[in-house]
């Protein structure tokens, strides 16, 4: 197995977006408990499969510290993945709940809590260098899963294919070569987002996003 090549995470004080710092700040007064930092992606480099959201939950992600955890999009992701042996132990919507990923690592397009979960377009072009970083930081990366439009529109800019020839779609599968070392030989798959509001109202249902994972784990051999 290759060794995983180093990457590096957006610092606590990263400020490279002048609204999300400010966000932050006025979320470690209000939510003091919180962690209210840039989230570290969860799971390790050298896995197979890296699941792109969109942005730490105010009160997920950026409270626990560990995306999709603690917040309704957790309660739905991640018993999939235990469903479909890409995560072991319990999901205890926590951060030291013990539960580890298996060939798997989730990741968001943009670090840290946005306001109204709404980032800016710049905001997400500024985040995306540390995306890029870490797709090229896995060397045994063979599957992208992109939870929604934002998470597959910034993921498609960064492997420097053309978004035209790979649009946005549910239950998509694009296979994608180009000249960057970072996207050759990647499947890369779309999902709705496993928000609360997406479930609520049936864009996306419990069988929808287990066919998803269905599909990503048979064409991994699972």
């Amino acid at each position: 197995m290759a060794a995983p090549l180093s990457f590096s995470e957006p610092g606590r004080e990263c400020a490279l977006c002048p609204r999300l710092e400010k966000f932050r700040h006025e979320n470690r007064r209000a939510l003091p408990q919180g962690f209210n930092a840039p989230v570290p992606a969860f799971g390790a480099l050298d896995a197979e499969l890296l699941i792109v959201g969109l942005a730490p939950g105010l009160h997920g992600a950026n409270r626990t510290g560990r995306p999709f955890t603690g917040d309704w999009a957790g309660d739905m992701l991640y018993p999939a993945l235990l469903r479909f042996g890409f995560a072991q132990g319990n999901y205890g919507e926590r951060a030291d709940d013990g539960l580890r990923l298996r060939q798997c690592r989730i990741s968001n397009a943009v670090r840290c809590v946005p306001p109204q979960n709404k980032p800016t377009t710049a905001e997400i072009g500024a985040c995306r260098a540390f995306l890029a970083e870490e797709i090229a930081a896995m060397p045994n990366l063979r599957a992208l899963l992109c939870l929604g439009r934002i998470a597959h529109d910034s993921t498609i800019r960064l492997l420097g294919v053309k978004a035209k020839t790979f649009p946005f779609a549910h239950g998509a599968r694009h296979f994608i070569e180009s000249h960057r070392r970072e996207s050759r030989g990647l499947a890369l798959y779309d999902s709705y987002h496993c928000s609360r509001y997406n479930t609520n109202t049936g864009v996306l249902t419990p069988q929808m996003f287990d066919a998803i994972f269905a599909r990503i784990a048979a064409d991994l051999g699972k």
